[in-house]
C-alpha cells in the first residue's frame, strides 16, 4: 500500500499542512497541560501563593478550551483527505465490474461488486479517517509531551525516551506480521463459510456421491487453518499489549523509581508531578489509541486496501487439486423435493421385464467393485412403501420392480407423483418405511455406511461443478483416479470436447458460475460416465440440454456397461429406453413404448403433451 499512498499524500500536501497547522493547537494544550500543573505546584501552592498556582490552571484549563476547537477544524479539514480516497476506491471498482461484465467475466460483478462498492468502500473510507486521526493525535500529543519534559527538566527524558522508544520499535516491526495474519484469518473465515455454504446447499449431492467424508475432510482443513490463524493473530496482539506497557506504562514505573535521583539533581517536586501528568494523562492514552487503532482497523484497512486496489479481474480463488479440497460450487437440487403424492404406486403388474439385447462394447473404465451376486438382478424392489411422515399419504407404496443388468429403464409420470423420490430411495439417499431395496442383491443403505456405494450414482437435474480443474471434477468419483485416456473418452462420449477444447484442456481452471446449465450437466455427466458406477440415475440431467445433446449423451450410458435409469423429460428419451416405468400416483405400469401406448391411459396423456420437436 505504501507506493499507492505516498502519491496520493504527495497530491494533497496542502490538506496535509493545514492539518497539522490546526494540530499544532493540540501540542501547546498537550504542552501547557504538564507544564501548567508543575508550574502551579512549584510557583504557586507550594510557594504560598495559591492564585498564582490557580492562574496556572486556568492557563491548562484553557488549553483544553483552545485543543476542542482545534480538534473539531481538525475533523472539517478531514473530509478533503478522506473524500477523495472514498471517490478513488468507487470510481475503481466500478470501472472494474463494467470491463469484467464487457469482457464476459465474472470478477467483480454482480455481489462482489455491490459488496465492494458500498460496505468495503465505505468500511476504507471510515478506516482511513480513523488512522489519520489517532496517528495525528499520537505525532503532535508525543511532540508536546517531549518538548514539555525538556522545557521541566532535560533529566526527565533520561527516564522517559528509552522505554518510549524501545515500545514504539516493537510495536512498528510487529505491523507487517500482524496485518499479514489478519489477512490470513479474513481470507480462511471467507474459505471457510464459502464452503459450508456450498456444502450445505449441495448436500443431497454430497451424500448421494458418497463424499460426507470428504467434504468434512474438505471443511476440517479450513476449520484447522482458521484456527491456526487466530492463534497467530493472537499472538501478535500480545505483542502489540507488549509494546503498549513498554512505551505507554513503562516510564511511569521507571519516573516513579528514578525520582529519588531526579530529586538530587535539583528535579521539583512539581516537575515530577507535572512529567507524571504528561504520561497518564497525554502519552498513555495516545498511545493506547494509536496501538489499538493500528493494530485492529489499520490492518484491516490494509486488508480491504489491497482488494479494492489489486487487479482488476483476480483469478477465482483456488482449492488444491487434492480431493479432499474440492469445493461445491453450483449445488444439485432435486425435482421432487418433498411429499407432493397425488397417491400410493401399487404393486407393479404384468410380466417380469425383458433381457435386453447385448450391448456395444464401450472404453474400458475403472474397474467396478465386485458384484456380491453375479446372477442377481442388477435392482430389486420388494414390496417397498416410503411416505414423508408417519401420517402422511404413501409416496410409494408396496412397489415390486425388477431391473436386469444392462437394462435401460425410463421412469415417467406427472410432476411430483413421486420420481425423484424413487430415485433418492435407489440412490440410498432416503430409507423406505417398509419393504427392502436391493442392488446386486445387497441391501442399499446410506451412502456413507454403505461400501458399496461406489457401485451407483445419481446426477441430479441442476448439476454441480467444483471451483478447480476440469479434471477434478471428472475424477470426483474415482477415488483412484483414471488414466487421461478413459476421461478423454469419457468427455468425447457425453459431447463435452467442445466445452473443453473452449476452455483450454482438461488441466484449465474453471468458474462455475461462467459455464451454462447445459455444460455444467455434460460435466457431471461425464464425471458419472468415467466413474466406476454402474447403476446410473439420470434425475433429468439432461433437461437443459438440446435434443440432439440428450439423445448422444444417453446413448452412451445406454452403450456404457451398466444400468441405466432415467427420468424422461422427452418422448425421444423415453422410446430409446428398453422398458418405461409409469408412475400415476394409483397403480404401476411396465413395459415398452408400443405397449404402454394401449396399456397405460397416463402414458398416452403424457406422451399426448409432449411436443413432437421435443422427441
Amino acid at each position: 500500500m505504501l507506493p499507492q499512498a505516498v502519491p496520493f499524500l504527495a497530491r494533497r500536501r496542502g490538506v496535509l499542512l493545514r492539518l497539522g497547522g490546526w494540530s499544532l493547537l493540540e501540542s501547546a494544550q498537550t504542552f501547557l497541560g504538564g507544564y501548567g500543573v508543575a508550574a502551579a505546584l512549584d510557583r504557586g501552592f507550594l510557594a504560598g501563593q495559591p492564585a498564582v498556582g490557580l492562574g496556572w490552571l486556568a492557563v491548562a484549563a484553557a488549553a483544553v478550551v483552545a485543543g476542542g476547537a482545534a480538534t473539531h477544524r481538525v475533523f472539517h479539514r478531514l473530509a478533503d483527505l478522506v473524500e477523495p480516497l472514498r471517490d478513488g476506491l468507487v470510481r475503481r471498482v466500478v470501472g472494474s465490474a463494467l470491463s469484467s461484465a464487457v469482457a464476459g467475466r465474472g470478477g467483480c460483478t454482480g455481489h462482489a461488486a455491490v459488496s465492494r462498492l458500498t460496505h468495503q468502500t465505505e468500511a476504507a473510507r471510515d478506516g482511513f479517517a480513523g488512522l489519520v486521526m489517532v496517528t495525528r493525535s499520537f505525532v503532535f500529543t508525543t511532540a508536546g509531551v517531549v518538548v514539555g519534559l525538556a522545557a521541566l527538566a532535560p533529566a526527565l527524558l533520561l527516564v522517559v525516551l528509552p522505554p518510549l522508544v524501545a515500545g514504539l520499535v516493537l510495536f512498528i516491526a510487529a505491523l507487517r506480521p500482524m496485518a499479514a495474519r489478519q489477512q490470513d484469518f479474513l481470507r480462511t473465515d471467507e474459505e471457510l463459510a464459502a464452503r459450508i455454504g456450498s456444502d450445505v446447499a449441495g448436500l443431497r449431492d454430497i451424500v448421494a456421491c458418497g463424499a460426507e467424508a470428504r467434504a468434512a475432510d474438505a471443511a476440517g482443513e479450513l476449520i484447522d487453518a482458521q484456527t491456526r490463524a487466530a492463534r497467530a493473530l493472537a499472538r501478535w496482539a500480545a505483542v502489540r499489549t507488549v509494546a503498549l506497557g513498554l512505551a505507554g506504562q513503562a516510564p511511569v514505573v521507571l519516573l516513579l523509581a528514578a525520582a529519588p535521583w531526579l530529586l538530587d539533581r535539583g528535579v521539583t517536586a512539581g516537575e515530577l508531578l507535572g512529567a507524571l501528568t504528561y504520561l497518564t494523562q497525554a502519552l498513555l492514552p495516545a498511545l493506547n489509541t494509536l496501538m489499538t487503532g493500528l493494530g485492529t482497523a489499520g490492518t484491516r484497512l490494509l486488508v480491504i486496501l489491497d482488494r479494492l486496489t489489486g487487479p482488476e479481474e483476480p483469478p477465482a480463488p483456488g482449492f488444491p487439486t487434492a480431493p479432499a479440497a474440492r469445493t461445491v460450487e453450483k449445488p444439485g437440487a432435486a425435482s421432487d423435493p418433498g411429499p407432493r403424492s397425488r397417491g400410493a404406486v401399487t404393486a407393479l403388474a404384468g410380466a417380469r421385464p425383458r433381457t435386453p439385447g447385448p450391448r456395444k462394447p464401450a472404453p474400458q473404465q475403472g474397474t467396478p467393485p465386485a458384484e456380491p451376486d453375479a446372477a442377481a438382478p442388477s435392482l430389486e424392489l420388494r414390496s417397498l412403501s416410503f411416505s414423508y411422515g408417519p401420517d402422511a399419504t404413501p409416496v410409494i407404496d408396496g412397489l415390486d420392480l425388477l431391473v436386469e443388468p444392462g437394462e435401460h429403464l425410463a421412469l415417467v409420470g406427472p410432476s411430483g407423483i413421486g420420481k425423484s423420490t424413487l430415485f433418492g430411495l435407489v440412490a440410498g439417499l432416503l430409507e423406505p418405511d417398509r419393504g427392502q431395496l436391493l442392488i446386486g442383491g445387497a441391501p442399499v443403505h446410506r451412502p456413507d455406511r454403505d461400501p458399496s456405494a461406489a457401485r451407483r450414482a445419481l446426477i441430479p437435474q441442476e448439476a454441480y461443478v467444483f471451483g478447480g480443474s476440469l479434471r477434478d471434477n471428472l475424477l470426483y468419483l474415482c477415488p483412484g483416479g483414471a488414466p487421461t485416456p478413459d476421461v478423454e473418452a469419457a468427455v468425447r462420449a457425453v459431447g463435452l470436447d467442445g466445452v473443453v477444447r473452449g476452455l483450454g484442456g482438461l488441466d484449465a481452471r474453471i468458474d462455475p458460475a461462467a459455464l451454462s446449465q447445459g455444460e455444467r450437466q455434460l460435466v457431471a455427466l461425464a464425471r458419472a460416465y468415467v466413474a466406476p458406477a454402474r447403476l446410473i440415475l439420470l434425475d433429468e440431467a439432461t433437461c437443459h440440454l438440446d435434443p440432439a445433446a440428450e439423445a448422444r449423451a444417453e446413448r452412451a450410458f445406454a452403450d456404457r456397461p451398466g444400468t441405466l435409469l432415467v427420468i424422461a423429460h422427452r418422448l425421444s428419451s423415453a422410446r430409446r429406453a428398453d422398458r418405461v416405468l409409469v408412475l400415476d400416483g394409483v397403480s404401476a405400469t411396465a413395459g415398452r413404448h408400443e405397449e404402454l401406448l394401449e396399456r397405460s391411459q397416463t402414458y398416452r396423456d403424457l406422451v399426448g403433451h409432449w411436443h413432437p420437436q421435443a422427441g
